[in-house]
Parts: C-alpha cells; sequence; structure tokens
C-alpha cells in the first residue's frame, strides 16, 4: 500500500511536460518510463482550414456567375480562334502561309495564358478588383484595335498581345477567385465556371460567321468589343476574393521554390504537353474538314460543335473529380483525348461524319482538361500562393500553346495533315503519362481517390 502511495506521488511529482519538436512528455504508469507524443500539426491560419471554405452560398455562387461571363469573354474568344484564323488565311494576310499566320493566334493564347505568371502574383498580393478592371478596359481596347489592323505586325501586336493580356487578367482574377471560395466542391465550382469559354465558342463563331460578310470584320470585332465590355462590367461587379490581400515584394524565388516539389515539376511538365497539342484541332480542324471537302454550309458550324460537346465535358469531369479524384478524371478525360485524334481523326479526315463525331469526343474531353488544370494545381498547393502556382503551372502550358499550332502548320506540309494529327495525339497521351506519374508520387500504384 505504501509503495503504491510512493508511486503515485512519485507520478504526480513528474507531470507533462512540453518539449520543444516531441511534443507533450507521457508517463508510462505501468513501466515507469516517459515517452515522447508526437505533436500535432500546426493548424492553419484562419480562413485557410477546409472547413473555413464556404463551398456555396449566395456569395461564393455569384462569384461562379460572374467568372462564368469572364471565361465567356476571355477563353470563349480563345476557343473561336479558327475563325480568326481562317479568316486571315483568306483575306487580309492570303500572302502568308498557314503556319505563319497561325503565330497570330499561337501568341494570343500564349499571352492569355502564360501572363498568368505576373497576374497571379498581383492577385496574391492586391486581390482581383483593380486587376479585373483595368483587364476588361485593356482587353475592350485591344478588340477595337484589331478591328482596325490590315497588316501582319498590327494583328500580331494588337490581337497577340493587347487583347491578350487584357484578356489574361479577366482570366486570371475569375479562375483563382473562384478557387478561394471553394474546397471540396471546387472542381465542380470551377467547370461550371469554365463551360463560360465554352458556350462563347458555341456563340461567337456563329455570330462572327453571320456577321462579317453583312458588316465586315472590323465592325463584327468591334460588337463583339462592346458586348464584352458590358459582360466584363458584371464580372467586375460580382467577383471578389474571399481572402484578404497579401501585399508582398517580387521575388524570383517564389517563382523557382515550387520546382523544389517532384509532384509540382511533373505536374507543370504534363501542363506542358497537354498544351502543346490542346489547340491544334480548334486552329485547324475548319481548314482540314475544307480541304477534306467538307459541305461549306456545314464548315463554320464545326467548332460550335465541338465546343457545345465542350460544355458538359467541362462541367461532368469536374463533378467526378470532387467525387472519384482530380487527378484519376485528368488521367481519363486527357489519354481519352490522344486516343481519339489518333484512332478517329487521323483514319477518318476524309470523312463528314468522322470529322464532326471526332470535334464531338475531342471539345468533350478536350473542356475536361481546362476547367480540371486549376484544380489539380490547387489539390497540391498551399491556397494563400495560389495565383503564383497557378501562373506558372499556365506559363509552361502557354509555352506548349505558343508553339504548337506553329509546328502542326510546319509539319502539315500545306493540305496534308497527318503529321499535325500525329502531333496532336501524341502530345496528349504523354501529358495523361505525366499525370500517371504525378498521381503515383502523390498516392503510389494503389488505388485512391486522389
Amino acid at each position: 500500500m505504501a509503495g503504491s502511495e510512493s508511486t503515485s506521488s512519485s507520478l504526480r511529482e513528474k507531470p507533462m511536460e512540453d518539449v520543444p519538436g516531441k511534443g507533450l512528455m507521457v508517463t508510462d504508469p505501468e513501466k515507469g518510463e516517459v515517452e515522447s507524443a508526437p505533436a500535432p500539426p500546426p493548424a492553419a491560419p484562419a480562413g485557410f482550414n477546409p472547413a473555413d471554405f464556404p463551398d456555396g452560398g449566395r456569395e461564393a455562387w455569384l462569384v461562379v456567375f460572374g467568372a462564368f461571363l469572364a471565361l465567356f469573354c476571355s477563353f470563349g474568344l480563345v476557343n473561336c480562334i479558327g475563325v480568326f484564323q481562317q479568316y486571315y488565311v483568306q483575306g487580309p494576310l492570303s500572302n502568308f502561309s498557314e503556319s505563319e499566320v497561325s503565330w497570330i493566334p499561337s501568341l494570343h493564347v500564349f499571352v492569355v495564358t502564360g501572363s498568368n505568371a505576373i497576374m497571379g502574383r498581383l492577385f496574391d498580393s492586391y486581390g482581383p478588383r483593380w486587376i479585373l478592371i483595368i483587364g476588361t478596359i485593356v482587353y475592350s481596347f485591344g478588340l477595337m484595335v484589331t478591328s482596325l489592323s490590315s497588316q501582319y505586325y498590327q494583328f500580331i501586336l494588337s490581337q497577340g498581345i493587347v487583347l491578350a493580356l487584357g484578356a489574361s487578367a479577366v482570366f486570371n482574377c475569375a479562375t483563382n477567385s473562384v478557387i478561394t471560395w471553394f474546397f471540396k466542391r471546387r472542381a465542380t465550382a470551377l467547370g461550371i465556371m469554365v463551360s463560360g469559354s465554352s458556350l462563347g465558342g458555341v456563340v461567337l463563331p456563329i455570330m462572327m460567321d453571320k456577321l462579317i460578310p453583312q458588316i465586315g470584320f472590323p465592325w463584327t470585332v468591334r460588337i463583339i468589343g462592346f458586348m464584352f465590355l458590358f459582360l466584363c462590367g458584371i464580372s467586375c461587379v460580382t467577383i471578389k476574393s474571399r481572402l484578404p490581400p497579401r501585399p508582398k515584394p517580387l521575388r524570383l524565388s517564389d517563382y523557382l521554390s515550387p520546382f523544389k516539389e517532384l509532384k509540382f515539376t511533373i505536374v507543370v511538365t504534363a501542363s506542358f504537353f497537354l498544351f502543346w497539342g490542346l489547340f491544334l484541332p480548334f486552329n485547324y480542324l475548319i481548314l482540314q474538314a475544307t480541304d477534306a471537302g467538307v459541305d461549306p454550309n456545314l464548315v463554320p458550324y464545326i467548332l460550335p460543335i465541338l465546343n457545345a460537346l465542350s460544355i458538359p465535358g467541362r462541367i461532368l469531369p469536374g463533378f467526378f473529380g470532387d467525387r472519384l479524384g482530380r487527378y484519376n478524371a485528368m488521367i481519363f478525360i486527357s489519354a481519352l483525348s490522344g486516343i481519339i485524334t489518333l484512332v478517329l481523326w487521323i483514319p477518318g479526315s476524309t470523312s463528314t461524319a468522322a470529322i464532326l463525331v471526332y470535334g464531338a469526343i475531342f471539345g468533350f474531353s478536350s473542356g475536361g482538361i481546362i476547367s480540371l488544370l486549376p484544380a489539380c494545381m490547387a489539390q497540391i498547393s498551399d491556397i494563400r500562393e495560389i495565383g503564383t502556382r497557378n501562373g506558372v503551372n499556365l506559363f509552361l502550358a502557354a509555352v506548349g500553346a505558343l508553339t504548337g499550332s506553329p509546328i502542326g502548320g510546319a509539319i502539315s506540309k500545306g493540305k496534308y495533315y497527318l503529321g499535325l494529327q500525329i502531333f496532336t495525339g501524341v502530345t496528349m497521351i504523354v501529358g495523361s503519362l505525366l499525370y500517371v506519374v504525378a498521381r503515383t508520387v502523390l498516392v503510389g500504384p494503389k488505388a485512391a481517390r486522389v
């Protein structure tokens, strides 16, 4: 009895202690030993924990609505750059080759996507409000200047740089703001947002095809500019970030340090390969169909068909990605894009039915890539750095978009598109395989929702 009291007294004299790096010291009453318990992980700051994300509500869905309109205007125009390509080749730039002309829409895509490395850092530091307002003004001005252009260098400056910089600001603010409001349903929200660009890809080509013969290319582009000014004005009112701005000095190391993470490096490399081939069908499917003898009355509707199927393609993969794993969904959807290019577009190059079916399936699958790209990056990122990390990812993707179309045009050898088709299919499959590697780094080869 005395021994028991002595032991109890000894235990009371040695309370648990907080040891730096080891947590609380725990005494084992049976063995009289002291063991260290692991310290609990530090809690994320208020507002950054998964439980702090609203994942819905009036404010959050208003942001998604404004972002939907912003994507209609920004990437919606990117989705119909094939119309610009066709107009330039057959009109004011007919003395240039298809490969040379393709540098205009390619530069457009590169600047819209690649300048997110800068826009994302501005978003992290200052929030979306003024970036979005200034971007809207620059975007509308760029469209007006494009409508006045007639020379190659003028289209490069107006569409490839000025217009694209404004669109990049609009696109970046929309994407990163939505991410701050959603966690569990992030891919779904991003999918709804990005479907706005697909709707733009349906409406804008038909609109341009009907208006250009009636009022000419310049006034058609001006009308689009006024429409975008109105729609992006609504976005300026509804889009806002849930997180406060965190101003900090610009350091090169902030762009380079993420590459120390193997998973980040693999994901951005995969983005490069996917975007290397992603926009080739958008740029060349109209020209390829025309050369294949498709009914001229049907050709203007190929891009709208492609983009119409891209609407569910941008929503459904995000919906299933939230439930089955965003990386799992990305692997499936990017592999489908590559496989369908090799097994359908190549053997069906002279068939109207095959070209239309390919456009529909590729529109669906490529839409999923666009919506899942930021969701996959957010899954491996600190949300406080999402603008910078998304910007780096999109910059590498933009390098692929910039070089992909000119390479495809150069290897297509005029009217023969086999080299371009193989290039598209192979790059998409390589991108899919790199996502398999990234998934393996995250969870290993086991089946898991990731």
